[in-house]
C-alpha cells in the first residue's frame, strides 16, 4: 500500500514537473493568467467595429489617419522583421527546429520551452495590434470593407494565438508562425508605400504578385501541417487539425477573392491597410 501511494505521489509530481513551470511563467505575463481579458477584447473589438463606431461615425467626417497609418504601418514591418530574426536568433533554435520539430524534447528539459514562449507571446501581441486594421476602417468609415472575412480573420487570430500560447502549445506552430511573419514583412511594407500618396502609389504594381504570396503562404502552411499528420510527428493532433482546418477557410476565401479581383474585365486597384481587402480606384490610401 505505501508502494502504491510512492508511485502516486511520483507521478503526480512528475506531471506538476512537466507542465508547471512552463505554465507558471507563461501565466505570470499580460493578458495571460485566465480567458478574461482576449476575451473581453476581442467582444469590445466586434462591437465596435460591427456597431459602436458606425454608430458615432455616421454625422461626423471621416479621420485623416495618413500620418497615423504611415508610422503605423512602418512599426508593422520593423516588428514583423524583428518576429523573423528570432527563428535566427542563435544556430541552437535552428538546430533544435531542425531536429525535434516532429518529435520535441519534453517540457521539463527542453532548453527552448522560454524562447519558443517569449516568441509566442509577441506573436499573440502582433495579432493584438492588428486588430487597429479593423479601427482605421471605421474612423476613415470605410465600413464597406469591414467584411465577414476581415472581421473573422482578425477576431480568430487573437484567439488562436492565445490558446495556442495557453493550453496547447506545440512545435508545429513554428514554421506557420514564421512564413505569417515574413508575409507580414513585405505586405506592411506595401500599405506603407501605399499610404506615402499618389507620387508613390503609381510603382506599386505588384499587388497581384502579394496576392499570389499570400495564397502561397497558406499552401505550404497546409503541405507542412499534412506532413506532420502524415509522418505521424509526437505534436498535439488536435492543434494540427485546426491549423488546418483554419488555414484551408483562409485558403479558400481568398482564392475567392483573387477570383474577384483579378478576373477578366476587373480593374486591379490599391489595397488598404488591410489585408483581406481589396479597393476601389477613389478609396486609396489618402
Amino acid at each position: 500500500m505505501a508502494e502504491l501511494e510512492i508511485m502516486k505521489y511520483s507521478i503526480a509530481d512528475e506531471n506538476e514537473f512537466l507542465l508547471s513551470p512552463a505554465d507558471r511563467v507563461v501565466d505570470d505575463w499580460p493578458m495571460m493568467s485566465n480567458p478574461a481579458p482576449v476575451l473581453l477584447l476581442t467582444g469590445f473589438y466586434l462591437y465596435f467595429v460591427l456597431s459602436l463606431g458606425p454608430k458615432l461615425m455616421e454625422h461626423r467626417k471621416p479621420f485623416d489617419l495618413k500620418y497615423v497609418m504611415i508610422v503605423y504601418n512602418f512599426c508593422q514591418v520593423v516588428f514583423s522583421a524583428w518576429l523573423c530574426s528570432k527563428l535566427f536568433s542563435s544556430f541552437s533554435v535552428l538546430t533544435y527546429i531542425y531536429t525535434h520539430a516532429c518529435s520535441p524534447m519534453p517540457r521539463h528539459n527542453n532548453p527552448m520551452i522560454i524562447l519558443l514562449n517569449t516568441a509566442s507571446w509577441w506573436y499573440f501581441m502582433s495579432k493584438v495590434v492588428e486588430l487597429l486594421d479593423t479601427l482605421f476602417f471605421v474612423l476613415r468609415k470605410k465600413q464597406n470593407q469591414v467584411t465577414v472575412l476581415h472581421v473573422y480573420h482578425h477576431a480568430i487570430m487573437v484567439i488562436s494565438t492565445w490558446g495556442y500560447l495557453k493550453y496547447a502549445r506545440g512545435e508545429q506552430g513554428i514554421i506557420p508562425g514564421f512564413l505569417n511573419s515574413v508575409v507580414h514583412v513585405i505586405m506592411y511594407s506595401y500599405y506603407l508605400l501605399a499610404a506615402l500618396g499618389p507620387r508613390v502609389q503609381k510603382y506599386l504594381w505588384w499587388k497581384k504578385y502579394l496576392t499570389k504570396l499570400q495564397l502561397g503562404q497558406f499552401v505550404l502552411i497546409l503541405l507542412y501541417l499534412s506532413t506532420m499528420i502524415i509522418l505521424d510527428c509526437q505534436v498535439p493532433r488536435g492543434l494540427t487539425l485546426y491549423m488546418s482546418f483554419n488555414t484551408f477557410i483562409f485558403l479558400i476565401l481568398f482564392i475567392n477573392f483573387y477570383k474577384k479581383s483579378y478576373s477578366k474585365g476587373t480593374k486591379p486597384s490599391l489595397m488598404n491597410t488591410c489585408h483581406l481587402q481589396p479597393i476601389n480606384s477613389n478609396e486609396k490610401n489618402d
